[in-house]
């Protein structure tokens, strides 16, 4: 594994038009020597936004963002490209692949739609979470390790019931060292945690990680808290769902669901 650079207040940084290399920030839950993927979706849409047609000024914005992951993806150096499947002047699709070490590792997919202003219309049956501020604090880091959760702030409603919870994460990591980074990129960083804040079963135990996140938005997020609204179903034959009902400070946004594949840890 090449060798990270001394660890800054990032989760990447650029080597290059197309390269990133990841901080001790972006390590994963699950194995340290890996990316957790909710900051490489965070890399992803930073990278879909610095193409032209997901530019504000080319009067289109993403409202649906699928990542299929394909592979392990390494704690080292990655290439991201971005290109444009379907051209249009009102709806585009384009696709990202991630590349570590030559091999695709991540296929994302984001549909931009024309905005207009539909404002007199915008409503959802979804009720808000409650703000940040009603929710208490929750050390993650107990339940899971890595640079990832090192990095978040985390506040949870109290549940009682496994699979199901509510709460709002944040970071004052930067996503790109030196960059700004969309309102729109740095909440997405977040989204991935949803799969880590309402467990069925202890992760000492059972491995449940996701091999998608689809993401789809009715709105753009604004503000540095990303709330998720967290259901966690198990099913009899090893096959899991997270679903989300995505929130910011000002209501909901959308929807995001990851597939999981779902085994007992053996130890000994």
């Amino acid at each position: 594994m090449t060798t990270l650079p001394a660890t800054p207040e990032s989760y990447y940084q650029r080597t290059g038009e197309y390269r990133y290399k990841p901080t001790a920030h972006a390590g994963g839950a699950w194995n340290t020597d890996e990316q957790h993927f909710s900051p490489l979706a965070g890399l992803i849409a930073h990278a879909i936004d610095r193409h032209p047609a997901a530019h504000p000024a080319g009067g289109l914005a993403p409202a649906r963002i699928s990542y299929d992951i394909l592979g392990r993806i390494a704690l080292d150096e990655c290439e991201i490209t971005v290109e444009s499947l379907r051209p249009g002047r009102t709806v585009e699709l384009l696709e990202a692949v991630v590349r570590i070490a030559d091999r695709p590792v991540v296929r994302a997919r984001a549909w931009l739609l024309a905005t207009l202003d539909t404002a007199a219309v915008a409503d959802s049956p979804q009720e808000p979470l409650a703000p940040p501020e009603a929710f208490d604090p929750w050390p993650m880091s107990e339940t899971w390790g890595g640079g990832y959760v090192s990095s978040v702030e985390v506040r949870r409603a109290a549940t009682d019931r496994a699979g199901r919870a509510a709460a709002w994460v944040s970071s004052r990591v930067d996503l790109v060292a030196g960059e700004p980074s969309s309102p729109l990129a740095s909440y997405l960083a977040l989204v991935d945690t949803a799969n880590g804040i309402a467990v069925q079963q202890p992760p000492a135990e059972w491995m449940f990680p996701n091999m998608d996140l689809t993401i789809h938005l009715h709105r753009r997020p604004e503000g540095r808290w990303t709330g998720l609204d967290t259901t966690v179903s198990f099913g009899p034959a090893g096959h899991g769902l997270t679903s989300t009902v995505l929130h910011d400070v000002n209501g909901p946004v959308g929807h995001a669901q990851q597939i999981l594949t779902v085994r007992p840890l053996t130890h000994g």
